[in-house]
């Protein structure tokens, strides 16, 4: 099978993105497939010594050097994407940023929050207060921040943290919360300026907890669609607060 350079550099965000933490993990069929799937498409990328120094580590995943197996494999599959990134289109390139530290995390999560220039939409089924306290406070004074969660898991936390922004932030940083009806939020996303999108691997609220994280800008066709759905569903929940809109 061959694939296109924007194929290749597309499937091998999209791997790093589902990594599962081959460190800790149960070795399951799904980290089986993903292995697979990482053999593949490493080869694909054209390095023949990344493609045998993968095989090892995938081998020897379960013996006392897990730990080191396990970094070397997470190595060897992000160079791949950066080689394939290379090779990308100019335009699609920057598609996958790819955060190894807590605080790489967060400094990718505020690049793309920064880069709003006049509304942000945050998209979390589980949002806690942490949305808010970490992460919408890192957009540009004045920038409108939305956040949507969904109404069967949000806490009293969430509430408690909107009123103290409002309080603190007052129309410096508008900020309205709605809650979904349960189950019509499933991802966890960054609308910016309703015309980018960019897309998360985890909860926000587990950012300062996972060495990991990856953010993934939408494809253009398929941002378009989403935000349509998404502006959609914003209009059809219900405000957390009275004073919301």
């Amino acid at each position: 099978m061959s694939l296109t350079p924007e194929a290749l550099y597309y499937r091998l965000g999209s791997l790093v993105a589902e990594a599962p933490d081959l460190a800790t993990d149960v070795v399951s069929p799904e980290t089986d497939r993903w292995i697979e799937r990482a053999a593949e498409l490493v080869e694909m990328a054209g390095g023949l010594a990344d493609k045998i120094q993968l095989r090892v580590a995938t081998e020897n995943l379960n013996g006392v050097l897990r730990a080191r197996n396990a970094e070397t494999i997470q190595a060897i599959v992000e160079r791949a994407l950066a080689k394939a990134e290379r090779s990308a289109p100019p335009q699609l390139q920057g598609a996958f940023i790819v955060a190894k530290t807590t605080l790489d995390g967060f400094a990718a999560v505020r690049k793309v929050l920064t880069s709003a220039r006049t509304e942000v939409l945050l998209v979390d089924p589980h949002a806690d207060a942490k949305v808010l306290t970490d992460v919408a406070v890192l957009a540009r004074d004045r920038v409108v921040v939305r956040l949507l969660t969904d109404e069967a898991y949000h806490g009293r936390s969430i509430e408690t943290a909107t009123r103290r922004w409002m309080q603190r932030f007052g129309s410096a940083r508008p900020l309205f919360v709605r809650l979904a009806v349960a189950g019509q939020v499933r991802d966890i996303l960054i609308l910016v300026d309703g015309t980018t999108a960019w897309a998360l691997g985890q909860p926000f609220g587990e950012l300062a907890k996972r060495t990991h994280t990856t953010l993934f800008r939408v494809p253009q066709d398929t941002t378009v669609t989403l935000l349509s759905a998404y502006a959609a569903r914003w209009h059809a929940a219900r405000p957390l607060l009275d004073t919301s809109s």
